[in-house]
Order: structure tokens, then C-alpha cells, then sequence
């Protein structure tokens, strides 16, 4: 996988959109009844982000950070600022808010996972620093670490059997440009307008 493991900076998203798509497939069967299917077992998020920037220092920088990764070649980190924790936005992160697995006394890693309903996201991306850990709904303030890169928690030691594994978190949503060309309009000295870029989540 071709990723580059540094974030938008936070000022070049202000006034991005975005949200989550599904791929649905429906057939219409000839009594009128509908089948529907999906190949997706989660959503993907797409952003559209530098429609609201002005200052043609801004749009150097986004220029810069396009260009840095080769337009749609490498994927970076990105904060959505509408779902970038694993409790609501407005809360603070604890380590008892997302359900990561169960202890059988042999398993020593458990990716981290945001629950939505009944879907599963796989966190990917952690934040450094941000990651809390609960066993039992015990706070572990030590004896495990976490790969930011994967967003795979190892113990030093496996959890006893049955054992509750829970985490809180912050994290970035991987994604790639969905575009090979950036376009800059100057109105005036100093500030600009761009057409909106696409943003597109990405497996990793």
C-alpha cells in the first residue's frame, strides 16, 4: 500500500463536506418485490475539501501537499472532524467506549473498532497518544502498546479467557486525493479561489 503517514494540515480542511456512501445493489424482480445486496461490509467516506479557501499562501500549501504525494499515488491521514473519536464529537475520549475484542488467554492483538449500530469500522489510524485501554473495564495504563499505523493493540500478555477488551480513541480517516489536477483561480493580489478537490477513503 502506497501511504505516506502524514496528516492534511487542519486549516487546509476548514469548509471541507463529506460524508459516508454505501454500494447497494438492487435487482427489481418481475413480481415488483426488490432484492437488495451489498458487496461493502462498511461505508467509505468521500470529502471535498479547498473550495473554501481564499488566501493564495493556503492554496501554496495545498499545492505543496498535492504534489508531495503525486496527486492520487499515495494515501495521507485526514481529521474529519464529524467522526474523528470513539465517543461522540462533543465528548472525550475513555477507554471503555469501543468493544475491541475478547480474551481467551492465548490472543495478544486486537484491532481497534468503532461500532456504528450494528456495522463495524476498523480504526486504521490511531492518534499517537490518544489511545486508552481498558481490560474488564479496568483502565490498563500499561503492560500494551499500540501500532499507529495498523491501529493493532498487542499485549505483553494475553488477556485472561472471557475478558472484555475496550478502547477509546482519536483517529485519522486514510485517504487519497481522487484527482490529478488542482485548479487555482487569482481574483486579486494575495487571495484566490480553488475548485473543490476530491478526497476518497482508502483500505488499508
Amino acid at each position: 500500500m502506497s501511504f505516506h503517514e502524514v496528516s492534511l494540515p487542519v486549516r487546509l480542511a476548514f469548509g471541507s463536506t463529506g460524508g459516508v456512501e454505501r454500494r447497494t445493489e438492487v435487482v427489481t424482480l418481475a413480481s415488483g418485490h426488490e432484492r437488495r445486496s451489498t458487496p461493502w461490509a462498511s461505508g467509505r467516506r468521500r470529502y471535498l475539501i479547498g473550495a473554501g479557501l481564499r488566501s493564495l499562501d493556503d492554496m501554496a500549501a495545498l499545492t505543496a501537499f498535492f504534489e508531495a504525494r503525486q496527486g492520487r499515488l499515495y494515501g495521507f491521514r485526514f481529521r474529519d472532524f464529524a467522526d474523528f473519536k470513539s465517543c461522540v464529537p462533543g465528548a472525550e475520549p475513555g477507554p471503555g467506549d469501543q468493544a475491541i475484542g475478547t480474551g481467551d488467554g492465548v490472543t495478544t492483538q486486537f484491532p481497534l473498532m468503532k461500532a456504528y449500530g450494528g456495522t463495524l469500522r476498523r480504526i486504521a489510524k490511531p492518534v499517537e497518544g490518544s489511545v486508552r485501554i481498558a481490560v474488564d473495564g479496568i483502565e490498563a495504563p500499561e503492560g500494551w502498546s499500540v501500532d499507529v499505523t495498523t491501529g493493532v493493540v498487542t499485549f505483553a500478555s494475553a488477556p485472561d479467557d472471557g475478558a472484555e477488551i475496550t478502547a477509546g480513541f482519536r483517529f485519522d480517516t486514510p485517504v487519497r486525493f481522487d484527482a490529478d489536477r488542482l485548479e487555482i483561480t487569482l481574483e486579486s493580489f494575495g487571495s484566490g479561489r480553488m475548485v473543490a478537490m476530491p478526497l476518497i477513503e482508502i483500505r488499508v
